[in-house]
């Protein structure tokens, strides 16, 4: 079991503690309806310091990342960032990850906890260009202060303008008393905010002052459980279970970061599915009766037919109601087509809606 650096902290404010990806991770503090609330209304700060970060490096830098990458990342400038994903030879997903053009030749590759091993491992499988290439992420700590007031409660923190810093773009500058940290526009809860690379000997300052400054706009530490049903109610993807090896970026709605203006891992076989269609379709659908939708649960066509299964599903805190996304045949993936959850040996009626769920 790893720990962050922040795991005393944690525990001094109470939080309920799970292993997840190999951490020791807080799922709550105080529980996950007030804590989702927080980050929809006001601000609230994460520790996800499990995900993993590596550095790519000289002159084939970008070589490497175009080739095991979906996105394509010569459209990067330094200070932008990128969502992506690294498909497979088998028309799976390897991850998704978030790349930053940090300098002319340098790149950072954030990616998901439960692969830094595997992502690593992958990477360096495909590095025929000689590449340079660091794993960091035992070294480096990752805050995400979320909430449409985020802006406002950590502006007094650094010397930059943080309303400048675009979506999806980022800045090295001071935060929090300490110098060169990675400032981001980036989040996966669908409510604005940031995300603050650090140090793991600067996280602590950084997560006390970041508290102290957001006391006055209702801050709060925030746990796992609240980011699940936060990305959901946006339709964000999670990595095991919305996609995974055996699911393919066309399939998964991804698309839109799947660009065939250059060659990358299985981009021949994934441009072909594009263009015939995939057999089946990442769908959101919202229950129209009472119920909570799972992981797993058999998802059927109004006859009874078999045509999917849930990939993932909550109780939606800013609904009100029991949401979900999974994967159906695509015949039966429109926008409005009823479907049938089976929840124990219920059959209760959803529908297929437009992600994501939560409109601002």
């Amino acid at each position: 079991m790893k720990f962050t650096a922040l795991q005393s902290t944690h525990e001094a404010l109470g939080a309920k503690m799970v292993p997840f990806a190999g951490y020791n991770m807080p799922v709550q503090y105080e529980g996950v309806n007030s804590e989702h609330e927080t980050v929809r209304n006001n601000v609230g700060v994460f520790d996800v310091s499990h995900m993993g970060e590596f550095l790519i490096e000289g002159p084939n830098a970008l070589n490497l990342i175009q080739s095991v990458s979906s996105n394509d990342a010569s459209k990067l400038t330094i200070g932008k960032a990128q969502y992506s994903c690294l498909p497979n030879e088998q028309g799976g997903i390897v991850d998704d990850l978030i790349i930053y053009k940090v300098k002319e030749e340098t790149y950072l590759l954030v990616v998901n906890a439960s692969n830094i091993e595997k992502d690593w491992d992958w990477i360096v499988s495909k590095n025929t260009m000689g590449a340079e290439m660091k794993n960091i992420s035992d070294a480096y700590s990752l805050l995400a202060i979320q909430g449409p007031k985020a802006v406002e409660a950590m502006q007094t923190l650094t010397s930059v303008d943080l309303s400048s810093i675009a979506f999806y773009n980022f800045v090295v500058a001071d935060f929090a008393g300490i110098e060169h940290v990675i400032i981001s526009a980036t989040g996966y809860t669908g409510s604005g905010g940031f995300e603050i690379y650090c140090k793991n000997s600067e996280v602590k300052q950084v997560w006390d002052k970041v508290l102290d400054a957001g006391a006055s706009y209702g801050i709060k530490p925030i746990g796992l459980a609240a980011r699940d049903t936060l990305r959901l109610e946006m339709g964000y993807c999670l990595y095991g279970n919305d996609i995974d090896d055996q699911s393919s970026p066309i399939e998964a709605g991804l698309g839109w970061i799947t660009k065939f203006t250059k060659p990358f891992t299985n981009s021949e076989a994934l441009k072909t599915e594009k263009e015939k269609g995939p057999k089946r379709r990442l769908v959101g659908f919202e229950l129209l009766e009472r119920g909570i939708p799972r992981k797993d649960y058999i998802l059927e066509d109004t006859s009874g037919n078999v045509i999917g299964v849930v990939t993932s599903g909550t109780m939606a805190p800013s609904l009100g109601k029991g949401i979900g996304m999974g994967y159906v045949l695509s015949d039966h993936a429109a926008v409005g087509t009823e479907i049938r959850i089976v929840i124990r040996k219920q059959k209760v009626t959803a529908r297929i809606v437009k992600l994501p769920f939560y409109k601002k």
